[in-house]
């Protein structure tokens, strides 16, 4: 492949490991297993710690297998430089461990993932204000912001009820303002979306679903876009700002969140997740066009109360969504109506699986208020409009007609 010519999103990421260079002519870069790498010369040891010269340090900041899967993540949301993480919630955690203290202050969607919620009520007690919002319209971030907020957080889609957040704007206003926009891309994969192209600064992407694909490797990456000037951010320690501003914020998250916090992704995990990334683009177009035929299906089944994707028109942001997604996804919920049990419905699928995953090759599906919502309480669900009756579903490649013939049957049931 010719460096000067451009691919497309399958092709590069697909051919990105021999532009580098593989070891033994392999097809994927190979599992690194050693923690430690030795030098011949202890003056290039020391360059490497001090960053005048690249190279590996310790298993814990990376190695060669983790190196590669952050260069394709990278070449995805077409960023500057992408570190990768344990798990999603590792990267997330990596923000608030390595860019907040103590009196700064958070705005934040209030239509969260259960555990970035939980993990924002932890920053909270720590000192870190934190403002939850109605983020499908920019006014209600606007007014939340403060002299101390240092960062916007928004995730694409909502999990689990398919909110879509006010993007483009809400990545205007923090660029007049100078704040850090950060967006959990996970519910759209760089292949439907790229924040990039709407201001944000850090991209999120739990690996662990779509990206690597097949629920066999835990993973996380934040990747920075560039699109954010770091030398506008007042929390960046003095030991970070040796190089250009563009490198201070990666610099500093990999110190604080890699060396000092630990969420350290583990190489045969990484070479799971790169050799699942190869078919993403392939998976999502199967997914998505599945999920919108199960939403269009249980939308007009008199046994469902309320369908939530995106896709469909009567979702109340599905302009922004047509406008910003090449397909608005592969998550879906919905309510059944009063009455009815969600656990007997549950329990009549055959391939639909009840589990806590996303972004499977097989369809999950999981009550939300009784499992992954619970620990939050009743009222806070509500306050993120979810249904005590709230079925989450993450659809697969299954062949269409045999996913809806099972959701059918499992209605006819009820």
């Amino acid at each position: 492949m010719s460096e000067t010519k451009t691919y497309g999103f399958t092709t590069t990421i697909l051919h990105g490991d021999r532009q580098k260079g593989i070891e033994h002519g392999s097809l994927h870069k190979p599992i690194h297993t050693s923690v430690a790498f030795g030098y011949a010369d202890a003056r290039q040891l020391a360059a490497v710690f001090q960053s005048k010269e690249p190279g590996f340090r310790y298993g814990r900041q990376g190695n060669p297998t983790i190196s590669a899967l952050e260069e394709k993540v990278n070449q995805m949301e077409q960023g500057v430089g992408t570190l990768c993480f344990a798990t999603g919630m590792g990267a997330i955690g990596a923000v608030v461990q390595s860019l907040l203290r103590a009196g700064d202050h958070v705005v934040s969607s209030s239509f969260l993932f259960g555990n970035t919620n939980s993990l924002w009520q932890t920053a909270m007690s720590q000192g870190i204000g934190v403002s939850f919002v109605d983020a499908t319209d920019v006014a209600n971030v606007e007014a939340a912001l403060t002299d101390n907020t240092r960062i916007v957080f928004v995730e694409t889609i909502a999990n689990p009820r398919t909110q879509v957040a006010d993007l483009k704007r809400i990545g205007e206003l923090c660029q007049q303002r100078g704040i850090l926009y950060v967006v959990d891309n996970t519910m759209t994969t760089p292949y439907l979306f790229q924040p990039k192209n709407v201001g944000a600064g850090l991209v999120v992407n739990a690996l662990t679903k779509s990206i690597g694909g097949h629920g066999n490797a835990l993973g996380g990456s934040l990747t920075d876009t560039g699109a954010y000037d770091w030398a506008r951010y007042p929390n960046i320690y003095e030991n970070y700002k040796k190089n250009a501003a563009k490198n201070w914020g990666l610099a500093q998250i990999r110190a604080k969140g890699l060396r000092d916090f630990g969420a350290s992704l583990a190489p045969d995990a990484a070479h799971h997740i790169a050799v699942g990334a190869e078919t993403l683009a392939l998976r999502m177009q199967r997914t998505t066009a599945n999920a919108l035929a199960l939403a269009e299906l249980l939308e007009k089944d008199e046994r469902v109360a309320a369908v939530h994707y995106p896709g469909l028109p009567s979702h109340p942001q599905y302009a922004i969504s047509k406008e910003l997604f090449r397909a608005p996804g592969s998550l879906l919920s919905f309510e059944l109506k009063d009455g009815l049990d969600c656990f007997d419905f549950l329990n009549r699928l055959k391939l639909a699986i009840p589990a806590s995953n996303l972004g499977d090759n097989r369809t999950l599906i999981i009550p939300v208020a009784h499992t992954i919502f619970y620990e939050m309480g009743a009222q806070r669900r509500a306050s993120m409009g979810i249904a005590e009756s709230l079925i989450r579903v993450s659809v697969g490649i299954e062949d269409t007609d045999d996913l809806l013939d099972d959701f059918c049957c499992a209605l006819e049931g009820c």
